[in-house]
C-alpha cells in the first residue's frame, strides 16, 4: 500500500467516525426534544413527542450500525 492510498483509507475512515457521531448525537437530539414534547415544555402534543422520541432512539441505536454495515459492503465490492 503506497502513502497517498494510505492518506485516503485513514481520511475515509475519519470521515466515516465523524458521520457516524453525528448521526448518534442526532439522535440524542430528537430524544431530547420527544421529551421536552412530551413534558408539554413545547407546545405540541405528547404523541408528537412520544414518536419523536423513539425515532431518535432508532436512529442512536440502530441507524451507525446500518450505515457501517452498507459501507462495509461497499469495501468489499471494491477489492
Amino acid at each position: 500500500m503506497n502513502r497517498q492510498s494510505r492518506e485516503a483509507a485513514e481520511a475515509r475512515a475519519r470521515n466515516g467516525y465523524l458521520i457516524l457521531n453525528m448521526v448518534r448525537l442526532s439522535g440524542i437530539a430528537f430524544v431530547l426534544l420527544g421529551l421536552a414534547i412530551a413534558r408539554g415544555l413545547i407546545g405540541l402534543p405528547w404523541q408528537v413527542g412520544a414518536v419523536i422520541a423513539v425515532v431518535g432512539l432508532v436512529e442512536f441505536f440502530f441507524l451507525p450500525r446500518i450505515i457501517a454495515r452498507a459501507w462495509k459492503a461497499g469495501d468489499d465490492r471494491r477489492r
